[in-house]
């Protein structure tokens, strides 16, 4: 089974690299809808394992920002970034969708009354 990120990625491409016909257009709408919360999801415990790692580092170096610096390095922090650059991505694909669907419904309007 593919993963979320996998997902996003391939319907970006879609999105991207294809004659997008209306029908699909709105499947994939539905289908980047309804995984956000998928990604939410993944963004809270992405925050908290961060945090986890974030507070070891405070609790052990003399300086905050050294703290938050080697924090930044850590796998969790990598979890955290992709998981809400996921969330952008999401975001930005559902908007973009939902223009084209308008401007394909307004065409399809203007074609009817010409």
């Amino acid at each position: 089974m593919t993963s979320v990120r996998e997902f996003v990625k391939s319907a970006q491409r879609e999105i991207r690299d294809t004659d997008l016909q209306p029908d699909r257009a709105a499947e994939l709408l539905t289908q980047l809808a309804a995984i956000l919360g998928n990604v939410n999801d993944e963004i809270r415990m992405a925050d908290a394992e961060y945090n986890a790692v974030l507070l070891q580092y405070l609790e052990s170096e003399a300086k905050a920002n050294r703290a938050k610096i080697r924090a930044e390095t850590s796998p969790e922090y990598q979890r955290k970034r992709e998981a809400r650059d996921t969330k952008e991505l999401v975001v930005e694909l559902v908007r973009s969708l939902k223009y084209f669907l308008r401007a394909k419904a307004e065409e399809l309007q203007l074609a009817r009354h010409l």
